[in-house]
């Protein structure tokens, strides 16, 4: 008996990549981190660029704290290189997660806009993010419409609480 195995349609192939890219803890807390060095960075920044530069080599810098952590907890299970590939693959989502606010502040900085507005469609940008995680969170659960469209603006305003939180103790 012979099955014919169909491959999936071209956008449910690229809606499960951006899953698994995105719809992580590693991806979720790189987000909210990277959020929370933008913030901070913006005391210190005269510029645009120079708080992309100090946020993005903060958010690189917890990578690699991420990945050496998860390489030394799995190293005498799967040897060094394997332990390595599995942090890496791990902790990805940190850095994928950032850039769409990445994106925004470089669109900002292209554009000529403020330091105080990069900060705003930085917050924005990571608002639409973490909703948009929320509400897939609430539809897989098969929540109806309005829980999807309320669980979406919760884990958004929470997620930027803590951003916030982390802002007032720096």
């Amino acid at each position: 008996m012979s099955e014919t195995v169909q491959a999936a349609p071209w956008w449910r192939r690229v809606v499960a990549w951006f899953d698994v890219r995105f719809r992580s803890p590693a991806a979720i807390y790189g987000l909210i981190v990277f959020t929370a060095f933008v913030t901070i960075a913006e005391d210190h920044s005269d510029d645009v660029e120079d708080m992309l530069a100090t946020s993005v080599a903060s958010l690189i810098i917890f990578f690699i704290a991420h990945v050496f952590a998860h390489t030394l907890t799995e190293h005498a299970e799967h040897g060094f290189r394997g332990a390595t590939r599995n942090a890496l693959r791990h902790g990805a989502g940190m850095l994928y997660a950032s850039v769409p606010p990445i994106l925004v502040l470089v669109i900002v900085d292209a554009s000529g806009g403020s330091l105080a507005d990069a900060v705003d469609y930085c917050m924005l940008a990571t608002f639409g993010v973490l909703a948009i995680l929320g509400y897939h969170a609430f539809q897989s659960r098969k929540a109806p419409i309005w829980a999807r469209l309320l669980g979406a603006l919760a884990t958004a305003m929470l997620g930027l609480f803590i951003v916030v939180l982390e802002y007032g103790f720096h």
